[in-house]
């Protein structure tokens, strides 16, 4: 089964990726109307005295959505939306470049000849290669994650990941449907350890929210400031260095993953590889991974504890996740990401019971996406008014 399993994973050419690949191309030609054309880009003279945003393809649609609710009042700022296959064609006609899942790389960055900046809807920069867009004069920025909601809707969908598998949500709905009651027989927060990989701001709004379920919270982090150590340390009961992820790991009896996929990330594991996002037409795949949830990391786990990652689908290693499932030593895997987005429905990784995915919307809320609009609206207005940026995190 493993094997079955491998295979369907890495043939990214396969009878189901093509169908789900089919589907999902046929459902962005039906807001065509929505998109960006090629065609259309032709630049008009009064069209030199307008600030144009475009935001890098069609997923996570509220995102332009509520960014073009926010600036209906200044007509002098255009937010357009461009498919992936488009933006190398039309990106040269924008100022800045709002990626949604999509990788900036260096052909791409190239042909922003007008570009001023590039940012993420979020948190995550992965998929830009900011060396390129130094080289360019573009500016990089992220949306920081406190302050905007982010950190607290992606804390609480750990949570909700973590109750759905101690309160075995599969198993649940299984009993529904066949008119059983009384079983399964779930679990309880209350008194488990939560080892929180990853303590940044989404790593604090989530100690916050486990302390009043009677957990015990310990966390990992590069380097704790004196500051966090002194205001924080009613949140963790233990804090260590990423040195000591392995032994944090075999304390746990939940991992909840919360790191960036970044240079840094990948070089605190043992591969060197930097990770990139691939656009193969709809499918994101995550083609250079940082793994840092591997076998070995797997291995020091108690038997039977959970695995949560809000994070990044390439920092937990595939087939690790897969074996340690199929073995039964991992407990559970509750998972906002995936290796590849859209993930495949088919995929066998998914028929374990103790396993739930949701579509990478941990950081989807209304309020968390109408105040990145407000940021990603304000920006471009400072940007227009020649202004200092502001609500934004430079990275070069």
């Amino acid at each position: 089964m493993y094997n079955i399993a491998k295979a369907a994973f890495r043939n990214k050419n396969s009878t189901v990726a093509s169908l789900l690949c089919s589907h999902q191309s046929r459902s962005i030609s039906r807001q065509s109307s929505k998109l960006v054309k090629p065609e259309r880009m032709a630049e008009k003279e009064e069209d030199k005295k307008v600030t144009r945003v475009l935001f890098c393809g069609p997923h996570l649609p509220d995102s332009y959505n509520f960014t073009r609710d926010y600036l209906q009042p200044y007509p002098f700022i255009q937010a357009d939306v461009a498919h992936f296959r488009d933006v190398p064609e039309v990106i040269k006609n924008y100022h800045i470049c709002v990626t949604l899942l999509m990788q900036m790389d260096s052909f791409v960055i190239s042909r922003a000849t007008n570009m001023k900046l590039i940012m993420q809807f979020g948190v995550g920069l992965d998929g830009v290669d900011i060396d390129a867009a130094t080289k360019h004069g573009i500016k990089v920025a992220r949306i920081p994650s406190e302050g905007n909601g982010n950190a607290a809707s992606c804390s609480e969908m750990a949570i909700y990941l973590m109750l759905g598998l101690l309160k075995k949500q599969n198993e649940m709905q299984m009993s529904v449907q066949s008119r059983l009651l009384g079983q399964p027989t779930g679990g309880t927060l209350l008194g488990k350890t939560v080892f929180i990989l990853g303590y940044g701001n989404i790593g604090i709004e989530l100690a916050k929210r486990l302390k009043p379920f009677g957990s015990r919270v310990i966390a990992t982090k590069r380097s704790w400031p004196a500051s966090v150590m002194n205001s924080d340390s009613s949140l963790v009961d233990e804090k260590g260095s990423h040195e000591d992820i392995y032994t944090f790991a075999s304390k746990a009896d939940i991992v909840v993953v919360c790191l960036r996929l970044s240079k840094e990330t990948v070089k605190s594991t043992s591969s060197l590889m930097y990770a990139l996002v691939c656009v193969t037409d709809m499918f994101i795949h995550w083609c250079s991974q940082a793994e840092i949830v591997n076998n070995k990391f797997i291995s020091s786990m108690k038997k039977g504890a959970l695995l949560v990652n809000i994070a990044r689908g390439g920092l937990i290693n595939y087939e690790s996740a897969y074996q340690s499932l199929e073995s039964g030593y991992l407990g559970g895997l509750g998972t906002d990401v995936a290796w590849s987005e859209p993930f495949d429905p088919n995929d066998p990784i998914l028929k374990f019971k103790n396993v739930i995915m949701t579509p990478h919307v941990a950081g989807v809320t209304e309020f968390s996406y109408r105040s990145m609009a407000k940021v990603v609206g304000d920006v471009a207005l400072q940007l227009h008014e020649g202004l200092p940026l502001t609500g934004i995190e430079l990275v070069n």
